[in-house]
């Protein structure tokens, strides 16, 4: 995360895109002055331990109002399993209270290939958690230019990783199975961002350049209305 991308470090883009996406859940979740409790939010950062950086799920208006932002570091290893399945422990815990909400979304990041025990089983296992909205979604987003078969030179039109996408080694297919296939509601709101993601898409999206990133992380605000 210490390596260049788009002439800043990796870890600045993706706090940039960390705190944009909050601040689009702070925007969808205010009405007059006042944050409602739509979303509820927890970060976690991983390397051979996890690390909660706000100490378990909070509501939205309970960390805007605390001004409790999470302050992101790089590390040296990156124990994929450990950190879904510390994300299994709160879904867990935290489903029965979402019942009637949209179906939770775990967006995972990640610059380089899994170190310990293989993420998929956690993954599957979150991906058959299930709210009455649908199955639990997780999105991955890959920091590296290291994976995809062809580069993308537009972002705005590019269709997104499809079943049909082709990647440089067994990571990228590994990631593929691991992400969610984006719901219809999530793909019409991107479009009104000029992003020209095709039916079927998954929720997997390249770093290779800022707009990616920030597209990635505007996933986890683009959760409909109810």
């Amino acid at each position: 995360m210490s390596l260049a991308l788009g002439g800043r470090k990796r870890i600045d883009v993706v706090t940039e895109s960390l705190n944009v996406a909050l601040r689009q859940m702070v925007f969808r979740s205010t009405k007059g002055s006042r944050i409602s409790s739509r979303y509820r939010v927890a970060i976690i950062a991983y390397s051979d331990e996890v690390h909660d950086l706000l100490g378990g799920i909070k509501q939205i208006d309970e960390l805007m109002n605390s001004g409790m932002l999470p302050v992101l570091n790089t590390y040296r290893f990156t124990d994929t399993a450990k950190a879904f399945l510390y994300a299994e422990q709160l879904l867990k815990a935290e489903l029965p209270s979402l019942q009637d909400g949209p179906a939770p979304l775990v967006c995972h990041m990640t610059d380089g290939v899994y170190t310990g025990e293989d993420p998929e089983p956690i993954a599957r296992r979150i991906m058959n958690m299930s709210v009455k909205d649908g199955n639990v979604l997780i999105e991955n987003i890959f920091i590296s230019d290291e994976v995809l078969e062809k580069e993308i030179e537009q972002p705005k039109r590019w269709p997104g990783v499809r079943e049909n996408t082709e990647f440089k080694d067994g990571y990228g297919y590994k990631l593929k199975k691991m992400s969610s296939v984006m719901p219809e509601s999530y793909r019409g709101m991107i479009r009104e961002a000029n992003y020209h993601l095709a039916m079927g898409s998954l929720l997997m999206f390249p770093g290779t350049n800022p707009d990616l990133v920030s597209l990635g992380f505007q996933m986890s605000a683009a959760t409909p209305v109810y």
